[in-house]
Order: C-alpha cells, then structure tokens, then sequence
C-alpha cells in the first residue's frame, strides 16, 4: 500500500465533501439536532404524575395521608374528586393518572385494628408509567405507615429497636440522582456514530457510479486497500469532530458526569467509527444507487443500535433470543463503553472484554471491505 495514492484518494474524497453541502449537513447538523432531540425529549424519569383524590372521610389522618403524597415529588397538587362518577371521567379524559381513594372508616380501622387500606386506581394505558406509578403510591403510603408506627411506639414508650429489627441503607452508585439523562445522553454519542459514519460512507462508491467516474477510478492504479483507506479517512476525522461535539455537549450543556479518561473514550470511539464506517463502505459497494445505499445503511445501523444495543432498552429483560442476537451489534459493545467511561470512569483494563470485541468486529468489516471492491464495471 502507497502513501502517495492513499493520499491522493483521501484528497478527492475531501474535496467530494466540501462540494456536497449534504455530506456537510449530515455530518455537522445531524449530531447536534440528535443531541438536543433526544437529551430534552427523551426521559424515562416520571415525576409530578397527576393524582386525584377521592377522601371519603375528611378526618385529620386522611388529610395527613393525602399532604404526604402531595409533599412528594413524584405526584402532582392532588385535585379533589367528588363521586364515582366524577373518579371515570378524569381517568377517561387524562386528568388524573391515579386515583386514590381513602374509606369512610379510614381512621376508625386504623384506632381499633392498627391498620387500614387505602383504594389507588391507576390509568394502565401506558403499563409502564402506571407500574411506576404505583410503586410511587406505595412508597408513600409505607413513609406514612412508618411515621404512624413510630408515634405508637413512643407514645407507649416503648424502644425504637423493636419497630424495625433490620433496616435498609441504600446507596446509588454512579448516578446518584437516578437523572435518566445521565446515561442517556451518552448512547446518543453512539447512536449519532453510528448514522453519521454509515450514512456519509454510505454515498462514496455509490457517488462514483452515479457520477460516471468509476471508469476513472478502475483504470488508476490504487489498489482496493489504497481505495478503502483513502475513501474513510476524510470521514474517520470528521466522526472524531462529531465526538468531540457530543462529549463537549453532553459534559458542559447536559451536566452529564464524565468521569473517564480522553483517551480512552477517543479509543474505543475509533474503533466504533472503523466498524460503522466499513458497513457503509460496504453498502456503497454492493448498491450502485446513493438513495438506496444511504436508506440500507440507515436500516443497518440506526434500527440495531436504538432497539439492541441497551441505548433504550435494557439487554437484560430481553427474550433469551433476542439477548442473543445483541452479540452481534456493535454497538452494544460501544454503549456498554460509553456508559461505563462517563458514569464510572471505568479505564481500559476494566472494559478489555468490550474493546476486544469491537476490535475483532472491525478487524472483520475491513477484510471485508477490502475485498468487496472489484476493479470491475461489471
């Protein structure tokens, strides 16, 4: 392989770029809409759920009760309710998530038995939210449970050890704020790798095809690695600026903890860039059409790295079947990284399964790469 033609492929390839103001958009504009997109639009923290409250008996504990979850953050200003009635029609128009419902002989029942149950009913059209919703409910209720436990205890004067033999202490590691932002926003840098890097390689052998300038190219004497290493150069340097955008993004206007190293976040990125940037190239070679080209590769990467990669959902409570099939998508391998570096600062020792995984991966697409191209016009 010759310096000299690897150069000279890389300066057309370049060149190629500045004049094709879409190359430019996709490569600068993608990353940033991507980042603002899915870093304001994308949450999975649900809080200030909107509560209704239906209190039967407007004692002083059923108020307590209901000040509780209105003091907490994850429900909104509980909205009186009057009737049956009245508790379909807001769970029906959307007003209220969850409805909770206190008896009539709420304090009653908690004087003579020591307990009492409270009625919740939750809008279960989004299943996800209506779990987390309830488990909000619950937590409340067992803080005001405890509260009341403890005031029988001293009111008999009796030990605090014998309310609770065994208690719990968490500690959330990492993301001490459960901020679902913090390991969103670093997916989107491979998610943004992943589109960006496939869709511009995805238009070079295709551009030369459309162009009528693959007879030129066929006739040079560059050789398929002098051609494949020339043809990504350009755009191996401008995924680096787009990571380097991401990273500033994520770290100074997110607030996202970064807690790893600059090297080995540009390492790993490397080599997801190497892997991603073949898989077009590939697509370019095998589909003469820049449209169709680009539209596989969109298919090839975006769609593997949102729904297998664990960017949104969690690999772990996939199907045995689908847990499989993530073990061939690279960027299971890259989210694993990204989230590991910025999160827990985590260096390349810790994360040698990983790498060498999207090593082999890449090592793989290259000979493949390679030897995809035919100096041929066949």
């Amino acid at each position: 392989m010759r310096l000299r033609r690897v150069r000279a492929v890389a300066v057309k390839e370049v060149l190629q770029i500045v004049r094709d103001p879409r190359s430019l958009m996709i490569a600068l504009l993608i990353p940033l809409m991507q980042m603002f997109v899915f870093g304001y639009g994308v949450s999975l923290d649900v809080k200030h759920i909107p509560l209704c409250v239906q209190d039967r008996e407007a004692s002083q504990a059923s108020r307590e009760l209901v000040r509780h979850f209105g003091a907490s953050r994850y429900f909104s200003a509980p909205r009186p309710l009057a009737g049956q009635g009245e508790i379909v029609r807001r769970l029906d128009d959307g007003t209220c998530r969850i409805v909770l419902v206190v008896p009539a002989d709420f304090s009653r029942r908690l004087n003579d038995t020591g307990a009492a149950a409270v009625q919740a009913l939750v809008d279960g059209t989004d299943s996800n939210t209506a779990n987390i919703a309830a488990n909000y409910a619950r937590a409340v209720l067992s803080a005001y449970s405890a509260g009341l436990r403890l005031d029988t205890v001293q009111r008999r004067g009796e030990s605090l050890q014998t309310l609770s033999p065994v208690d719990v202490e968490s500690r959330v590691w990492f993301n001490e704020d459960l901020e679902s932002r913090n390991f969103i926003v670093p997916g989107i840098v491979a998610l943004v790798m992943a589109i960006v890097g496939a869709q511009l390689t995805a238009l070079t052998i295709a551009r030369e095809w459309e162009r009528g300038t693959m007879e030129q190219l066929v006739s040079t004497p560059v050789e398929p690695m002098e051609l494949l290493v020339g043809k990504l150069l350009p755009y191996f340097g401008l995924g680096l600026m787009d990571a380097a955008i991401c990273l500033a993004l994520a770290v100074f206007w997110f607030g996202v903890p970064f807690r790893g190293t600059l090297f080995t976040l540009f390492f790993t990125t490397s080599l997801f860039l190497l892997v991603v940037l073949c898989i077009g190239y590939l697509v370019s070679v095998s589909i003469r059409s820049q449209v169709a080209a680009s539209q596989v590769a969109l298919l090839l990467t975006m769609m593997p790295t949102v729904l297998l990669s664990g960017f949104a959902f969690p690999i772990d409570q996939m199907p045995a079947l689908v847990r499989g099939v993530t073990f061939l998508v690279s960027a299971r391998y890259y989210v694993h990284i990204l989230k590991a570096v910025f999160l827990k600062g985590s260096g390349l020792t810790a994360l040698a399964l990983p790498i060498l995984c999207l090593a082999v991966y890449a090592l793989v697409l290259v000979v493949l790469a390679a030897r995809a191209f035919r100096k041929t016009l066949d």
